[in-house]
């Protein structure tokens, strides 16, 4: 009898410890839904840039209005703008990070993942720097690069936004396009996350 006990008590564990394996299994494998479903909310204005976005002036006299590619010459300098929800018409400007540079760039010059996520060499990424959240820039057109001018983390826009110099700890996210009707559309989700660690890291 007192040999059995032990016996039945490991069994007992061994089906405890499955359960909660099972169990943990079973909550791990449902929480990335949960991060998603948070960076989606309801208010289209706080969601992320979608498929099929349009993208619209983020400021200044035409704020709102959609950007084509002829405000978008090659070579000019980058042009703010934040998606526009086609189907409600709601700007998703409730989020900074939701802003984006739009800038066109020599095809021949885009790299192979850039190349591959532009249209007719516009490029888009993340308006915030990944080092502290700072969004004004300085453009460098003969280099194809911005420069923030908080920190002065220098980004090669025609490289994935790769860092090139600077406390940036990465590179923005990029923004995949498709041109439809003479303007440029979302096409993806960013690539990366948008934004900055807490404590500049």
């Amino acid at each position: 009898m007192s040999e059995t006990v032990p016996g039945n008590a490991m069994v007992r564990v061994r089906c405890g410890r499955r359960a909660v394996l099972a169990l943990v299994l079973g909550v791990g494998l449902g929480l990335p839904a949960v991060p998603h479903l948070a960076a989606q909310p309801a208010d289209p204005r706080k969601q992320r840039p979608q498929p099929d976005d349009r993208l619209v002036f983020a400021g200044g006299e035409r704020k709102g209005q959609v950007i084509t590619l002829t405000d978008l010459p090659a070579g000019g300098q980058p042009v703010a703008a934040y998606p526009k929800d086609p189907a409600s018409g709601a700007v998703r400007d409730d989020s900074r990070l939701n802003q984006v540079l739009l800038v066109r760039l020599d095809p021949s010059r885009l790299e192979g993942d850039t190349r591959a996520r532009a249209a007719e060499g516009v490029v888009a990424y993340s308006a915030v720097c990944t080092h502290t959240g700072c969004d004004v820039w300085e453009w460098r057109a003969a280099a194809s690069t911005i420069k923030c001018s908080c920190h002065f983390s220098e980004f090669e826009l025609s490289d994935g936004a790769r860092v090139l110099n600077g406390p940036a700890p990465r590179r923005l996210p990029s923004l995949p396009l498709k041109i439809v009707e003479g303007a440029p559309r979302v096409a993806g989700s960013f690539v990366g996350r948008p934004g900055f660690e807490s404590g500049g890291g």
